[in-house]
């Protein structure tokens, strides 16, 4: 396992993380334990959860392995405060009242007196943000939490978050958790330069684009069985009736597929390598329901792919901006010699 700071913060984390998100729902209790154990025996450093997560029992599973397994001291562990956690208005968003209740909630399912990092989940479009933002200052001053985060920002929001907390001298935020992937490139346009600009490190989720860049999935017979689009065809952004018959996502899986085979190893693997070294990635969330998935994942712990294949699967998996203000005359008129003049 490879380390790295925790974005802009002296927190060192490894580069993969363990996410919790099947714990008490897709992954059992058990389960759940025995890829906590297999992911610190691999050298992994960074749990990440968050309140509504099995309603509230992915929590409780961490807070019972961390107790039992006497790792508190050894982990950083994120959770997040967002979305509903009950039916009443005051149950959602991100307002103190809400926030106080959910990272008290949070707190005593970790059975923790502090997290290492309270990531808001959302924007939330209803509360004042320097409201939000001063709850996480007011947070780590009470010792509640040691870091803050947001998940799910666009571009404008994130600068938007970071000009208030300077503004206000407030500790800054340190991390930004998007969906990141080969199929999922669109937050290089604004978000990834926005955390750059503020010294923000990323947390990708859904590194394997809901199992499309693993290559269980065919895109001529619609899936079935135990999986999460076998289950749900029409999961979400990964459904399998809109992208199966993207021929983008084609090029991706057969780039990825063909990098793997000339490796000997998993597409997984690939992808994973693939995103761990884009910029501004501090740690790679993985999210599996089976130990035999997590062993897979983590035998990319130490893999970096040749500047070749890197560049095979960017162009695969090229977005394709148009040329403003994303494409060539866009960028181009954003940077100039330092030399100056006409030529």
């Amino acid at each position: 396992m490879e380390y790295r700071t925790l974005g802009n913060s002296g927190a060192v984390v490894s580069t993969y993380a363990l996410g919790t998100m099947t714990f008490g729902n897709e992954t059992s209790e058990e389960g759940a334990r025995e890829q906590l154990d297999r992911y610190v025996e691999a050298g992994g450093t960074f749990i990440d959860t968050a309140d509504v997560y099995s309603a509230g029992v992915s929590e409780q599973i961490v807070g019972s392995w961390l107790g039992k397994s006497s790792q508190r001291d050894n982990m950083v562990v994120a959770t997040k405060g967002r979305f509903p956690t009950g039916d009443g208005p005051n149950d959602v968003g991100t307002s103190r009242v809400h926030l106080r209740r959910a990272l008290d909630a949070s707190l005593s399912r970790l059975g923790v007196d502090y997290v290492d990092l309270y990531q808001l989940h959302a924007w939330d479009p209803v509360t004042p943000l320097q409201e939000t933002l001063g709850f996480l200052e007011d947070a780590a001053r009470d010792g509640k939490i040691v870091y803050g985060g947001v998940s799910n920002f666009t571009g404008w929001q994130l600068q938007k978050a970071a000009d208030l907390i300077d503004r206000q001298g407030w500790a800054p935020l340190v991390t930004l958790q998007p969906q990141y992937n080969l199929l999922v490139r669109e937050i290089e346009w604004e978000i990834v330069p926005a955390a750059l600009e503020n010294k923000l490190g990323l947390l990708p989720w859904s590194p394997l684009g809901g199992g499309w860049l693993t290559g269980k999935y065919s895109f001529d017979e619609e899936p079935t069985g135990a999986t999460r689009l076998g289950e749900d065809p029409d999961r979400g952004v990964e459904s399998w009736h809109r992208r199966s018959k993207n021929q983008r996502v084609r090029d991706v899986v057969d780039a990825v597929r063909a990098i793997a085979e000339a490796r000997g190893i998993s597409m997984a693997q690939v992808a994973l390598s693939w995103l761990v070294d884009r910029p501004a990635v501090t740690s790679v969330i993985l999210g599996a329901r089976t130990t035999d998935q997590l062993n897979d994942n983590l035998a990319a712990a130490d893999l970096h792919l040749s500047a070749e294949e890197t560049k095979q699967l960017d162009e695969a998996s090229d977005p394709g901006a148009a040329d403003y203000p994303y494409g060539g005359p866009g960028t181009d008129q954003r940077s100039r010699p330092i030399t100056g003049g006409r030529a």
